[in-house]
């Protein structure tokens, strides 16, 4: 099925301490591959008291994987970013199939994801401590760190595994069990990283997987007061709403939301690297990632000749099934998803923007949307102060680098930022003024495992990857030895 060869990734159930189990009351949900609409799998429907178990689970288990050295842990994830690495065909097949992006791309996820265990791996021995001089000479201090507890993943259907892995990767590396709830547009891909996880020898209960009710699912994960942290990337809005909730037991969050990220040129920029470069960051995914080029702002002097070179660029993508090799930009995850997207475009246009290119839907279905470009559009338009998630590109005019700083800021959002510039002097005013998480220069792609991933205002809190991406899974604990004798 799906054209996996190794038929044993694809699971339908919840895994709850080391076993694939129906839900209670054996109720399933339907996936959908958004491509063509057909269903592919029914999944188990899980609740409150799945959750629940789940979360006593992890609790259980946590006590003996915390107790393996850092080394054994290690050793442990090592072999699971090995497995995932040599599962990575039949992974990216699951994930175009239930999530709809190209099936390059969703190679790319699958390194990209793995990565992160590798990464954590290797950070597993380096939790470091502190001695600090004491304040009397029959004193020492101490601080060493210790794993937080059972922690709460909840994950995107737009990365279904890397942001799966960049979750859960820190967690285990430092000794924490977690309890993940996948989006139910993406389950399958949630489920795959489980069966590598135990197939890895990552012990029973020290990854749980629960799918379903979300509302139920949530409200247990932010409310029980064994899980002692939350990690979650999606909206703002339900960001919002988790670290609320959350505020009733003190649990520590992280959250990753969302983005309207500026991508800017200017006059001294390299036009043509400047397009190939707002290419990739508007369009992969198509257009569903917190990270894209939402605003485009090019300034006035080469306005004209990059809006015409990035649009005949935008005209080659071609839109199709994401599991054909030729393949440029899949479906959108829903047709809601895509009605969403063409609101956006017809409120822009309706208010004197121009579709350059695309503007409307593809023949292939009510999910595909054509790669689109907006040219004569205004801070007044969605565009501008809402975050797209779709092939929408809309590109704005700016006289000067003030002005460009100015409106890149103009947004309650601060994740990801681009700028394509070539004086040095510049490059380090615009990249300082940015009020972003994330700063791109001289390039559209700025995700890697190395560095740390996360935004400021309300794009969110905390920071993922990098050796960074282990201290909110930390509680650090300060101890004072006093009586030594000189």
């Amino acid at each position: 099925m799906l054209g996996i060869v190794d038929t044993a990734l694809l699971k339908t159930d919840a895994y709850i301490d080391g076993a694939w189990v129906s839900a209670d009351d054996g109720s399933t949900y339907e996936v959908e591959n958004p491509a063509t609409g057909e269903v592919i799998a029914k999944v188990a429907q899980c609740g409150t008291a799945e959750t629940r178990r789940a979360i006593k689970a992890a609790k259980k288990a946590m006590p003996a994987w915390q107790d393996l050295s850092a080394k054994e842990r290690g050793k442990i994830l090592r072999k699971f970013f090995e497995l995932m690495t040599e599962a990575q065909d039949d992974l990216a097949k699951i994930m175009t199939s239930e999530q709809g992006k190209p099936l390059n791309e969703s190679k790319g996820e699958i390194a990209y994801g793995a990565s992160f265990i590798e990464w954590f791996a290797e950070e597993a021995k380096r939790i470091y401590g502190e001695t600090i001089p004491g304040p009397d000479n029959d004193k020492r201090i101490v601080v060493i760190r210790q794993p937080i507890g059972v922690v709460a993943c909840i994950t995107p259907w737009n990365f279904p595994n890397a942001m799966l892995a960049r979750k859960i990767a820190p967690a285990l590396a430092v000794g924490c069990t977690v309890v993940c709830k996948p989006a139910n547009n993406t389950p399958l891909s949630a489920n795959a990283f489980a069966v590598l996880a135990e197939r890895a020898g990552i012990p029973k209960g020290v990854i749980n997987i629960v799918s379903g009710k979300t509302s139920e699912i949530g409200a247990e994960l932010t409310s029980n007061p064994i899980v002692r942290k939350l990690t979650f990337t999606g909206s703002t809005p339900v960001g919002k709403k988790l670290v609320a909730d959350c505020a009733e037991t003190m649990k520590r969050t992280s959250m990753e939301l969302g983005g309207n990220a500026p991508f800017i040129v200017f006059d001294d920029a390299n036009i043509d690297e400047a397009v190939e470069g707002a290419i990739n960051c508007k369009f992969r995914n198509a257009g569903q990632t917190c990270v894209c080029a939402n605003r485009i702002l090019v300034q006035d002097g080469i306005y004209d000749t990059f809006a015409k070179k990035f649009a005949k660029a935008a005209a080659k993508l071609k839109v199709g099934n994401g599991m054909k090799a030729d393949v440029d930009i899949g479906p959108l995850i829903s047709e809601g998803a895509a009605d969403g997207v063409m609101e956006f475009i017809t409120d822009a246009v309706d208010n004197g923007a121009k579709a350059v290119v695309g503007g409307k839907r593809s023949d292939l279905g009510s999910c595909f949307i054509k790669p689109t470009v907006l040219t004569n559009v205004d801070k007044k338009m969605r565009v501008f102060r809402e975050e797209i998630f779709g092939p929408v590109a809309p590109l704005f005019r700016f006289k000067t680098e003030k002005e460009a700083i100015r409106l890149a800021n103009d947004t309650p959002f601060g994740l990801a930022s681009y700028f394509y510039a070539r004086d040095v002097g510049r490059i380090w005013r615009v990249s300082e003024g940015l009020e972003y998480g994330i700063v791109g220069i001289n390039t559209g792609l700025i995700s890697n495992e190395m560095a740390p991933f996360g935004g400021v205002k309300e794009s969110g809190q905390g920071r993922e990857g990098s050796r960074h991406g282990v201290d909110d899974y930390l509680e650090m604990k300060y101890m004072c030895v006093g009586g030594i004798e000189k």
